[in-house]
């Protein structure tokens, strides 16, 4: 699934109307029966529902779901915003179409104090504003708009909540933005929705198609794609009947300090559910019985140090290598991470810790290994990066750090964010707030590690890894429930996670 600029979006539009073809009212007039079936599939005829509109196309929306609304039986009211002259040509036609089918009531509001009354089990349906908003809201929309989030009332927005621009909010006016329950958003989501800050003002959101015309969308480029079943099937290798452990690579996982081996054990069950043949954690030496007890099916090799990581460790033998995972920040382990990235030749991963050190020597950022990848939080980005203002902001970092450095950037989150060093930017569409847990991260290091030892390509790697991770988290919520989750619940969730890919169950 392609994520587009708001322009792209209109652009697309405008050749189905022109190519498919059909009637831009007969375009909106489909939004609308989809806006209508999602609707009626989740709440009764009882409540009441306030639709207010704007001028454009997005109120035009809002008139055509009143109509068919009302032609189903339920009790829909219409609060036009007059604010302009001006409307959309689609919003006339459906303005007569629902006088002349509907006996909805129609109210035109011209000041705050004409806002109606509601109960808190009346549902507001947010038809003001759509995707093409430059500016923040002010005036009439803004004073509607507070009121609209002070009342109580369940609150779906149509395509985006009012007020919400679609990519950049940086200078936007969070006050005067809909605070919606849920946000049904045709046939893409925006990018915006992307942000942990835009949370309050999307809620749930939900893709409706529309139809729009295929070959637009086929042939519209677009740096951001959301991460989908179809992709990671297509990635996923397959198996061979004579294959040995040999052939499914021999990874290295570096990490564990005293007091944090845990960290280690969970990357390296995670390594190994995840298919690589062979595995050998380096640890320090007081890791080296916790290692051999808890994951007896992995190598060890301990350092000289008892508490910490301390010594070179030597790359050549293995096929790819992870590092990060509960290591400590002692200075000597300082210079095990120099030391890798200087003699290293295989694919890296790198993550906690280690991020946490390159951060305090920004010069040794160049010396990554081209195609390293990286899978800091966004507090570790930041620290690597310096402060964004903003979601947005931190994801122009992100790829201009990919880019820069010819790295893989894993930022990440509820969608979790994968940039390439092309600039290409894939957003993750498995995951729960389960797995904001104690190990999930490590976990994840060790899935990368494993595809990587396995011979993926890195950005597939991190594309599958990321996908399967938050896949098996899904899963293992599913078996409890979030607040439950706990990240070797995660692991123990992977063998699901590849069935389900691969539609086996």
């Amino acid at each position: 699934m392609k994520i587009f600029s708001s322009e792209q979006i209109r652009q697309i539009d405008d050749f189905t109307i022109r190519n498919e073809p059909v009637a831009s009212v007969d375009l909106m007039e489909r939004a609308a029966s989809k806006l209508f079936e999602w609707y009626s599939e989740r709440f009764p005829r009882s409540r009441r529902i306030l639709i207010f509109t704007g001028p454009g196309n997005n109120g035009g929306d809002g008139l055509a779901l009143a109509r068919i609304l009302a032609k189903n039986r339920y009790e829909a009211e219409v609060y036009h915003l007059n604010f302009t002259d001006s409307v959309s040509a689609d919003w006339k036609i459906n303005r007569e179409r629902l006088k002349n089918e509907t006996d909805v009531p129609f109210t035109v509001i011209e000041s705050g104090n004409q806002f109606p009354r509601n109960g808190y089990d009346d549902v507001i349906i947010d038809a003001i504003f759509g995707t093409g908003l430059k500016r923040p809201l002010s005036g009439l929309p803004a004073e509607i708009v507070r009121q609209i989030n002070r009342s109580g009332c369940t609150v779906i927005a149509v395509d985006i909540p009012s007020g919400l621009f679609g990519e950049d909010n940086d200078g936007n006016d969070p006050e005067n933005i809909i605070n919606a329950n849920f946000t049904l958003s045709f046939q893409f989501p925006k990018l915006a929705f992307m942000f942990r800050e835009n949370e309050p003002f999307t809620g749930s959101w939900i893709i409706l198609p529309i139809g729009l015309d295929q070959r637009a969308i086929i042939n519209t480029k677009t740096p951001f794609e959301m991460l989908e079943n179809e992709k990671i099937v297509s990635l996923l290798k397959t198996r061979k009947k004579f294959g040995h452990k040999g052939d499914y690579g021999h990874g290295l996982l570096i990490g564990g300090s005293y007091g944090k081996m845990g960290a280690v054990v969970l990357g390296a069950g995670a390594a190994l559910r995840t298919g690589a043949g062979l595995l050998t954690c380096y640890v320090p030496s007081c890791g080296n019985l916790v290692l051999q007890t808890a994951v007896p099916e992995a190598m060890v090799i301990h350092d000289n140090a008892a508490w910490y990581i301390g010594d070179t460790v030597p790359t050549e033998k293995y096929d790819a290598v992870g590092a990060g995972p509960g290591l400590g920040t002692m200075p000597e382990s300082h210079n095990m991470v120099h030391n890798l990235l200087l003699n290293c030749k295989k694919p890296i991963v790198l993550d906690a810790d280690s991020l946490n050190i390159l951060s305090v020597h920004s010069d040794w950022l160049p010396k990554l290994p081209e195609n390293t990848i990286l899978t800091p939080h966004p507090g570790e980005f930041d620290r690597l990066t310096g402060k964004a203002t903003s979601g947005f902001a931190r994801l122009e970092k992100q790829i201009q750090f990919s880019r820069k450095l010819k790295c893989i950037v894993v930022l990440k989150g509820a969608y979790t964010s994968i940039s390439s060093p092309s600039g290409e930017v894939w957003f993750n569409s498995t995951g729960n707030p389960g797995m904001a847990t104690a190990g999930s991260g490590d976990v994840l290091t060790g899935m990368l590690l494993s595809l990587l030892a396995q011979g993926y390509d890195p950005v597939d790697a991190a594309i599958t890894g990321v996908y399967i991770h938050g896949l098996a988290g899904d899963i293992a919520a599913e078996k409890s429930c979030y607040e439950s989750v706990i990240a070797s619940d995660i692991i123990n969730s992977i063998p699901e996670a590849f069935r389900r890919i691969r539609g086996q169950n």
